[in-house]
């Protein structure tokens, strides 16, 4: 399965690797276990159409509002938001996961939220930052019950 990701600190980049390694790890120990290829999607990205199933994880990164009563604006991830518009693109998301910061409360995964809501397809799991071990474990499982 692929996976889809931006990253603008380097978090999500770090914890998709991850994952992605995990995932070659685990399907050498049990070949019908899923490995996973990963593509960053970044202002320089041609746009694909995508014909098969992928799962994206967004970072949360806002400007103005609070998020929950006077609005908000999705910056520097929005050429994401674009991938997943051209040609329906979404419509082969199986979800998506999402990360940031728990300092900012409601604001937290408040993109893959969004993209939820926009894009009809479910918000699958969160972690904060570049994720921990435990995060890669269980998202890892999210994923792979995905590609049975």
């Amino acid at each position: 399965m692929k996976l889809l990701y931006i990253s603008i600190s380097g978090n999500t980049k770090s914890f998709v690797e991850r994952i992605a390694a995990f995932s070659q790890e685990q399907h050498k120990l049990d070949a019908t276990l899923p490995v996973f290829d990963i593509q960053e999607i970044s202002e320089n990205s041609p746009f694909e159409v995508e014909e098969n199933p992928f799962v994206t994880f967004v970072p949360t990164y806002l400007e103005g509002g609070n998020g929950v009563d006077n609005g908000d604006t999705e910056i520097l991830t929005e050429v994401m938001r674009e991938y997943l518009e051209y040609s329906e693109n979404y419509k082969h998301c199986l979800g998506v996961i999402g990360s940031g910061n728990k300092n900012f409360n409601y604001q937290y995964c408040l993109t893959a939220k969004q993209y939820s809501e926009a894009f009809g397809f479910p918000l699958l799991a969160d972690f904060e930052l570049r994720g921990t071990d435990v995060d890669l474990k269980r998202i890892y499982a999210v994923l792979s019950g995905l590609s049975a």
